[in-house]
């Protein structure tokens, strides 16, 4: 019986043993894969770094440059300097760079005074691409070599070969169909196809002007970048030292403090005299009210008056009688026998 029991228990076990290890398996699978899915997560998550950055930018140009040829790039430089005389600095700028490029204009020049004839000056120019680099390399090295200081250089770099391609290629496409319709428009007999065929044309005009407008754009940016270039006072230059006692700047600045004092006080008996159309009644009002107030406190208030009382006056006469009824009112004294 026993060797019965064993033989059928032994399946029982098996059977939960193969269970337990699939159980043990799929854990283990799951486990991986939620590894691994997180494990990805975390890498899409961390930010690229700037030599990531301009590495993956290099390589794009590197495959655009591959695939198309020639690279289409908007460029600009942001330059900022400090120099003693920025006026001076920033005409010699201005006079080598349109000596350098003669096709480089000034899109925008602005003084802000910020002291004693000193200014912080912005420049911007466009100028070609194949002198940007020259133009670049001078900028850099001017302040050093003018007893200056280069602050900070920004340049910005963006790569619109894919946008300028697709831009050229659309307009070939619709340059194409232009073609196709006016040749439609010219063997259409029913008037129906003419008028269809006519709109049709009008659409196909009106996408090719605005894509040529944003190709004359792209090209436009693509061969003349932009430099920005600010030129400013050092630091020390704008803090002036401290004046030396002087008594007749006291004595002004004394004149100066008792003007004001003086327009101040002017200026309130100006205003009281012109108000006072509607001061004075409502300051009658107000004492009028006042004084009706105490008057009627006082006679509220007022303390009984007290009354005298004069006796009258008595005569030669009256003191001798009255001594007489006194006198009548006094027990006799008896005499003893």
């Amino acid at each position: 019986m026993r060797q019965k029991m064993r033989i059928y228990q032994w399946p029982t076990f098996l059977l939960l043993a193969l269970f337990g290890l699939a159980i043990v398996v799929a854990g283990c699978g799951g486990a991986s894969t939620s590894t691994m899915t997180s494990g990805s997560a975390n890498s899409a998550s961390i930010p690229m770094t700037a030599p990531q950055q301009a590495h993956s930018a290099t390589q794009s140009q590197s495959k655009n440059l591959a695939l198309t040829g020639q690279l289409y790039l908007i460029k600009s430089l942001n330059i900022a300097m400090e120099l003693k005389v920025p006026q001076q600095a920033a005409s010699d700028l201005q006079a080598w760079i349109t000596t350098t490029d003669s096709l480089a204009t000034a899109d925008n020049i602005n003084y802000q005074q910020v002291g004693n004839n000193l200014y912080n000056i912005t420049m911007s120019f466009s100028v070609q691409a194949t002198l940007y680099p020259r133009i670049e390399s001078y900028l850099n090295s001017y302040p050093a070599q003018h007893h200056g200081q280069l602050l900070t250089t920004t340049r910005n770099i963006q790569d619109v070969t894919g946008t300028y391609i697709d831009t050229q290629s659309q307009l070939k496409n619709l340059k194409a169909e232009q073609e196709r319709l006016l040749t439609l428009v010219s063997h259409a007999a029913a008037l129906s196809d003419i008028l269809a065929i006519d709109q049709r044309l009008t659409d196909v005009e009106g996408q090719i002007e605005q894509i040529e407008s944003q190709l004359n754009s792209l090209t436009s940016q693509t061969s003349f970048y932009t430099i920005t270039i600010n030129v400013q006072p050092p630091q020390d230059a704008l803090t002036p030292p401290p004046a030396a006692w002087s008594p007749a700047a006291i004595w002004q600045g004394a004149i100066g403090a008792a003007i004001v004092f003086g327009q101040g006080l002017t200026t309130i008996v100006i205003w009281l005299l012109v108000f006072s159309i509607y001061i004075i009644p409502v300051a009658v009002v107000v004492w009028l009210v006042q004084r009706w107030r105490r008057s009627r406190l006082q006679y509220k208030y007022r303390p009984p008056v007290a009354t005298t009382f004069n006796p009258p006056l008595m005569t030669s006469a009256q003191p001798q009688q009255s001594s007489q009824a006194q006198a009548e009112e006094e027990p006799q004294p008896q005499l003893k026998a």
